[in-house]
């Protein structure tokens, strides 16, 4: 049965960062803007941008470095949005227990928890740099349950995100009866001397066939989405409760809390950052995931309103205390307000 709704796929199940699609949903925008869209979530978030490159599904989600990925594969995807910037990703361990330090080489003999192929050719270019070999350690796909495995003693470390893992990590470490500081995390963009950690920028990405023949609906709904994110900005508390209206599994204290950690992440025009895409194909190409003749797959073409001027790089922003914790579901939300970067 054919349908004229647009399809789009996140990067792996509803998180608290996809709140601005589902705001957009919950609020009309797409349908004010003259389009239909199906969210959906992959079973397996490493089938994402074959699903797409193959145009089964039109719109989607992924990691930066990922959408490289699948263009050199052959797949025709392109970027046409930032959604988060530069979350800082990284392996991720307990301090207790497993002599982890903040040095790479105290990685050597353990247990490593990646999510798909390219995590594991990250960690084998880092063994190189720092007089180790892949042989060194035992790479242990776990796809996006890095938490769970590291919980369960499957892995001794494994590659997250500040922003959800760590946070995941932190709240388990607190029933445990421990402090949130036996968490912590190697951060790859600091290990690679890369100068941020734009390789795992959340982007918005399309096939290229539907993109060329529907421009007018793909910018529709980035204009719808945008429209979300104004929201949200203006008034994150309102906007999380209408998120949890449609998600209500989301209304726990953890998702709130990488809710407010992703918050400083959103970006706010959800430009594709030129000196990010520079930085992380040469990234790429240094981890022959693509050839010297790569030309990226990006545009901001669909983004019609004006877009920021590109910040300095390698800059932590600030945390950001979005109020949605003051009641988890209740009375008594704060106003938002800006604090110091942590």
């Amino acid at each position: 049965m054919s349908t004229d709704k647009i399809t789009c796929l996140l990067n792996w199940h509803a998180t608290p960062y996809h709140l601005p699609l589902f705001l957009a949903e919950k609020l009309n925008y797409f349908v004010e803007e003259g389009i239909k869209v199906a969210i959906l979530e992959p079973n397996n978030p490493s089938d994402v941008t074959e699903i797409i490159g193959s145009g089964k599904v039109d719109l989607g989600c992924k990691a930066m470095i990922h959408t490289i990925a699948g263009k050199a594969r052959g797949f025709p995807i392109k970027s046409i949005g930032t959604l988060l910037d530069e979350p800082f990703t990284g392996v991720v361990y307990l301090k207790s227990g497993n002599k982890i330090s903040t040095e790479f080489d105290s990685l050597k003999g353990k247990r490593i928890g990646y999510v798909g192929e390219f995590g594991k050719i990250q960690l084998d270019e880092l063994t190189r740099q720092y007089g180790m070999t892949p042989n060194d350690y035992t790479a242990v796909r776990v796809g996006m349950n890095v938490t769970g495995a590291i919980i369960r003693g499957e892995i001794d470390a494994g590659i997250g995100l500040e922003n959800v893992q760590m946070v995941e990590l932190e709240e388990w470490s607190v029933q445990q009866g421990r402090s949130r500081d036996d968490v912590a995390m190697l951060r790859i963009d600091e290990l690679a001397h890369l100068g941020c950690c734009c390789f795992c920028s959340i982007l918005f990405i399309g096939n290229e066939p539907f993109i060329q023949q529907n421009p007018e609906k793909v910018k529709a709904f980035m204009k719808a989405i945008k429209r979300a994110s104004d929201f949200m900005f203006a008034d994150p508390v309102k906007a999380y409760e209408l998120f949890v209206e449609m998600k209500p599994h989301m209304n726990s204290e953890v998702n709130r809390k990488i809710f407010q950690r992703s918050f400083r992440y959103f970006s706010r025009d959800f430009k594709n950052v030129q000196r990010d895409w520079d930085k992380v194909t040469n990234y790429c190409k240094r981890l022959d995931i693509v050839d010297q003749s790569f030309e990226q797959n990006q545009t901001n073409e669909f983004l019609d309103w004006p877009l920021l001027p590109e910040g300095p790089a390698g800059v932590e922003p600030a945390t950001v205390d979005t109020g949605v914790l003051a009641c988890c579901g209740c009375k008594g939300y704060v106003k938002p307000t800006v604090q110091a970067s942590a």
